[in-house]
């Protein structure tokens, strides 16, 4: 797979990122059992194999357990621990911590940010990361304070680069405002179902800060690829119909599949969007990382656009 820049730092990485949301299998660590978590390396050892060397994880994916997965397999696979790029989140508290009654919430305190990254770096088996993000926006976020987080984890060599995920431009300015260090990223939802990122300004934020736009839920939830199997509830109402029938119709002429027309339709945008690809089924895996051999054409590119848009385009 090629390589692509992130941002305006030296870190190259695969045009696509892996997901590792799903590869415990399940969202609640009591029922991890052994077989999930040799499933989950098989996936890992599927997705380095097919090419992907950048790695999408979250202090809160099956509480810690995909950070887990990831670095057992980091441990077992030279190859993942030579050429893996890694980001992972925090600052999403699930309810009842630290004491019962306390509300799921996002927390950017100094005190959280930091023990939550020492606690993924042991998880990871890592001594530093590469891009640690804000999971969600925190609204009772105090730049000042995240930014004496962030400088005492690139102090201490535990962090290399940071980054934010589903924040809106305003949120960026804001954090950005208050930081020496520029964020590297901004992870949000952008599919041909979810097109709000190319009107709502994050996109063309990105393109004019060098910041690299990360796309989770490429495919819709699946509505874009073989039909969605597990969604958000904000997806449940996605409707794809038009956009599969223009999606078939490139997919046939170019001898590839759905999905990866779809993931190569983001990838042509100029911010240089890096799909999330989270399937863990090798034969998925390996399909959709053809997205980074497609280059769409402004015809093809628009196409698609106006197939997924309610209203033509004025």
């Amino acid at each position: 797979m090629q390589k692509t820049k992130l941002g305006n730092s030296t870190l190259k990485v695969s045009r696509l990122a892996y997901g590792c949301w799903r590869i415990a299998g399940t969202w609640d660590r009591s029922h991890v059992k052994p077989g999930g978590r040799a499933s989950g390396i098989q996936s890992l050892i599927d997705a380095h194999e097919s090419g992907y060397t950048f790695f999408d994880l979250a202090d809160i994916y099956c509480d810690g357990v995909s950070e887990e997965i990831f670095g057992e397999a980091r441990r077992k696979i030279k190859g993942l621990r030579q050429s893996a790029v890694v980001a992972t989140k925090c600052g999403i508290r699930p309810p009842n911590t630290p004491h019962p009654g306390a509300p799921y919430r996002y927390d950017f305190s100094a005190d959280y940010i930091v023990r939550s990254c020492d606690a993924s770096l042991q998880r990871l088996g890592m001594d530093c990361i590469d891009i640690y993000q804000l999971h969600r926006p925190d609204y009772l976020m105090e730049p000042a304070e995240v930014a004496k987080a962030f400088t005492k984890l690139k102090k201490a060599g535990k962090v290399k680069h940071f980054g934010v995920s589903n924040f809106r431009p305003s949120q960026v300015a804001l954090l950005q405002s208050a930081l020496k260090q520029p964020l590297l990223v901004n992870q949000v939802e952008i599919s041909l179902s979810q097109l709000e990122s190319l009107e709502d300004g994050i996109l063309d934020q990105c393109l004019a800060e060098k910041m690299t736009p990360m796309a989770w839920s490429p495919l819709g939830g699946g509505h874009l690829g073989d039909g969605a199997k597990q969604v958000l509830p904000s997806q449940e109402g996605y409707r794809a119909g038009k956009i599969r029938r223009a999606l078939d119709k490139l997919a046939r002429d170019l001898g590839v599949s759905r999905g990866a027309v779809a993931l190569a339709w983001l990838m042509r945008h100029p911010s240089g969007i890096i799909p999330i690809v989270g399937s863990t089924r090798p034969e998925r895996i390996k399909e959709l990382a053809l997205a980074d051999t497609i280059e769409l054409t402004r015809e093809q590119w628009y196409g698609l656009y106006t197939a997924a848009r309610k209203t033509d385009l004025p």
